[in-house]
Formats: structure tokens, sequence, C-alpha cells
């Protein structure tokens, strides 16, 4: 056979094989209705169709080009967005967003409930010196106010005729009682009555003991003086407070709770409390009393901690940080607290799914610790949540925008609103259009190919003073399928050929 006859039938055996092929494809598109194409055999991600590489709401069963000669997209069954508003971020955007994950797990949450309170004096730890008789303070032994004084140390001296006069009664009524003894029984008794009640009246004056005219009188505690009302030589009156005396080896912390914390209290709880005063240095206490009432302004109710106070550290008026150890210590399922996303009326982690994929999930959570959150609804041990991005970062409302999107996402797994930066060089500038054509490299994130085309501007003196053939770095965004705009040009050096930079 010649090798012209040859090369004849090899054609012509081509010719029907790929006739037969577009047959079979025009048959199995037209009896299932534009049905998308059967999976590949050995595992391979099963095509449903093919999408317009420029958003427009065109799409095919099978591989096809567009006007400009751009292949169309293959759109996977795993990459259709579900009812959750699943989607899909480049492993470009990934990086540049700063996207960390975790799984969750079995973890002890830290229920440590943390309040805010001060250092006070225990109240049962406070005596008040004052005399029940008039004087003059003749002389002070403690005369400074923050001085420590032990019990029974002397206070101070002070002169009397109230104690004169009833000691003069005291020394009269024994000294009859000895002279009418064996003499007059009668007037013994009766003086000896004089007596007992004179010494009953030095008892009332807490000055049993002392039957001069001048008494000195002692600390009825130990502690340190707190209040120092009088100075040597002034005069006092009755019930008049001279010294206030507080033994400070033991002090109270008086905290804030917040009413919906309450159930989590209790008395005998254990505290830690720590200071501003000593860094890294934690005091140990227990609840010693819940106060019955409730602050109706804070919604608040406070609590009484015990603590000793033998170092002499906690002075009355410190501020104090409590922390009140309510957790039971068994492991539960949690994820860190930077992973729940709280618009106040439900809360949501976003899954990490396979190929760059994040679903919103909506979890009823439990337990807060400092770290973690206890979640018992919605998740599953192991499955991988978003702990940290840039965009969960962002303000309240556009953290609201971002879920909005996640939850709107279009049906075709399209192009998200986002604004994209590439390399270029201008072609042509259409002011009366308000358009600019433009010659770029590849732009992963849209799927597009080296090519020019032309895109709208923002606004018309975008473009202004820049002449074809220039080089240029530019955004643009999607506002409409088809419709892409730039928002920013600027001149720069010319690119390497087939390259672009793209991003969000």
């Amino acid at each position: 056979m010649k090798p012209a006859l040859q090369l004849t039938l090899a054609a012509a055996v081509a010719i029907l094989a790929l006739g037969a092929g577009y047959l079979l494809g025009s048959r199995g598109a037209g009896e299932g209705g534009g049905a998308p194409a059967p999976a590949p055999a050995g595992g391979e991600r099963k095509i449903l169709y093919y999408r317009n590489p420029m958003g427009l709401p065109d799409t095919s069963p099978v591989p096809k080009k567009d006007s400009m000669g751009m292949d169309y997209i293959p759109v996977y069954a795993d990459d259709r967005p579900d009812d959750g508003g699943t989607v899909a971020v480049s492993p470009a955007r990934i990086q540049t967003l700063g996207v960390k994950t975790e799984p969750a797990g079995e973890r002890v949450v830290d229920e440590a409930l943390r309040a805010v309170g001060r250092v006070e004096i225990d109240e049962r730890a406070v005596v008040e010196v004052a005399p029940r008789f008039e004087g003059w303070i003749e002389r002070l032994h403690v005369n400074a106010i923050g001085d420590p004084v032990r019990r029974g140390q002397p206070l101070f001296t002070a002169y009397s005729p109230e104690l004169q006069s009833a000691g003069e009664e005291l020394r009269i009524a024994e000294r009859l009682r000895k002279d009418s003894a064996e003499i007059d029984p009668a007037a013994a008794q009766s003086a000896q009555r004089l007596a007992e009640a004179a010494r009953a009246r030095l008892r009332n004056l807490e000055v049993a003991g002392q039957t001069g005219e001048r008494q000195t009188f002692a600390s009825p505690a130990g502690g340190v003086v707190l209040e120092k009302n009088a100075v040597q030589g002034a005069r006092f009156m009755p019930g008049e407070t001279i010294y206030r005396i507080a033994d400070l080896s033991s002090v109270w912390v008086i905290a804030d709770v917040f009413e919906q914390d309450l159930a989590r209290v209790r008395v005998g709880q254990a505290a830690a409390v720590t200071l501003p005063a000593y860094p890294g240095r934690s005091f140990t206490a227990r609840v010693g009393y819940i106060y019955p009432t409730l602050d109706a302004a804070t919604r608040s109710t406070r609590l009484r901690l015990e603590l000793p106070n033998r170092e002499g550290l906690l002075r009355p008026g410190m501020f104090a940080h409590v922390e009140l150890a309510t957790g039971a210590g068994t492991p539960r399922l949690a994820v860190p607290a930077s992973a729940v996303i709280d618009d106040g009326i439900r809360q949501v982690v976003l899954l990490a799914l396979d190929e760059g994929r994040f679903r919103p999930q909506p979890v009823k959570l439990g337990a807060r610790g400092r770290d973690y959150v206890e979640v018992r609804e919605g998740l599953r041990a192991g499955e991988r949540v978003v702990v940290s991005a840039n965009f969960l970062l962002d303000s309240e409302s556009q953290l609201k925008a971002a879920l909005s999107g996640f939850a709107d996402g279009d049906a075709g797994g399209g192009v998200a609103a986002a604004a994209y930066r590439a390399e270029g060089v201008i072609e042509a500038v259409d002011l009366a259009a308000n358009s600019v054509t433009l010659a770029h490299g590849p732009i992963p994130a849209l799927n597009w190919p080296e090519m020019s085309m032309d895109f709208g501007l923002a606004r018309p003196d975008l473009a202004a003073g820049l002449a074809p053939g220039t080089a240029v770095r530019f955004e643009f965004e999607q506002r409409a399928p088809g419709e892409f705009v730039v928002t920013r040009i600027d001149e720069a050096t010319p690119p390497a050929a087939g390259t672009a930079h793209e991003g969000h």
C-alpha cells in the first residue's frame, strides 16, 4: 500500500471517530435535558456543568469557549453551595487573610468567675476606746494614727473628779465595815452594801480595780490605731471616742458579682485574690457571706471574702481582683473563644471544609472560660473551625456583611464581590464610553488567562493622562455578571510577559 493511501485511510478513521463522539455527546445532552456529564472513572471529581468565565448567566453541559476564546470553567458536584452558605476561598486569599484553624476537642473549660473588689477592715475586729465618764487627758501613751498596739498596752492617763468621788466612797465604806464589824453588826452590813455599790459603779465605768483620782486606760485589743481624736490636756465627755483600733491580722475583700452569676457562688467557696500592688502573687480566700440585697443600678450583689493578713500586706482600700473556682473539672467539647462569632442573636463558628471551603455553622454554647467555650450542640469532636482571620477581626458591620455573604452565596459557586489586583498595559482609552482596554496577564482567582478586554471606569479621571502603551497596575471589581469596573489605576513598570498579581 502506498504511503499516500495509508495517510488517507488514517485521516478517514479519525474523522469517523470524532463524528461518532460528537453524535453520542449530542444525543446524551438532548435526552438528559442538559444533564451533567457522567462521573469520570478512577475516583475523579464529578463535573456538573461548565459556567461562563466572565460571570454571565450562561452554562454548558460540555466544554466550550466564549466569544473571546476563554474556556468555560467546570463546576464540580462537591463545589455546589448548600443551604449553609458554603464559600470557597483560594489558597492565596487564605494566606493573605491569615486564616488559622483548630479542631474542636474535649477540654476542661476554665469556668472561673471573675470579679473586682476592694480590701476592707474586718468589722468584727474593730474596737473603740470611749470612756464612760468626764475627764481630762493628762498623758497620751499612744499618740499617732497607725501605731501598733498590744492588748493591755497603756493608751492614756486621765484625771476625773467623778472617778475620784467613786474611789473615796469605796474607801470610806471599806473602813466603816472594818470598824463596825464587832461593835455594830447592822452598821457593818450597811457599810458592806455601800462598798459593793461603789465597786459596781467602778465596774460600770470600766475602771474596776482603780480607785485613785488618776486612771490609766489600756488597749482592749491588739491592732493598729485607725483614729485618735484627742491630744494631751484635752477634756473629753462620756461616750466620746478617743481611739479606734482595728485588728488587721485578717481582712475582708468585698467583691461585686453580677446577677446572672449568683447561682455559681456559694458560702465556703475557695477563691484566689490578686492585687495590682503585688503582681504575680495570689492570696487564698473563702466566701464568708453573700449579702441578701441586690444593687438595682448595677444589677450586682456583694460577696464577702475572708482571708488572713499575717504579713500585713493587705491594706484597707486596696483594689483587688477575685477569681472564684466554679468549674467541675470534667472535659467537654470546646472550641477557642476566638472561633465564636456572636451577633447578639445567634452564635456561629466557621467550619473549615476541604479545598479551601468554609461554612458558617450555628452552635449552642455552654460554659465560657478564659480561652475556650463549651459547645453543646452543632459540632463534633475533630471538626476544624476558623480561629483567626483578619476579616473576623473587622468591625461589627463588616462581620455581619460577611455572614450575610456566606448565607447568600450564589448557586453557581460564582465570584464573590471583591477587589482584584493585576498588572497590564493600556491598549485604548474611551472617555466617552467611560471604559479602558487593558492587556493583562492570567488572573487565577477568576480563572482568566492572559488576554485583552474592556473594563469600565469607576470615575472618568482614573485614566486621565494615561496613553496607550502605558504599563499600569490596577484594581477592579465585579459589579454585575460580566461587568468589571476599574476602581484604581497607577502607572507602573512594564510587567514580565505572562505574569499578573492577584489578591483581595
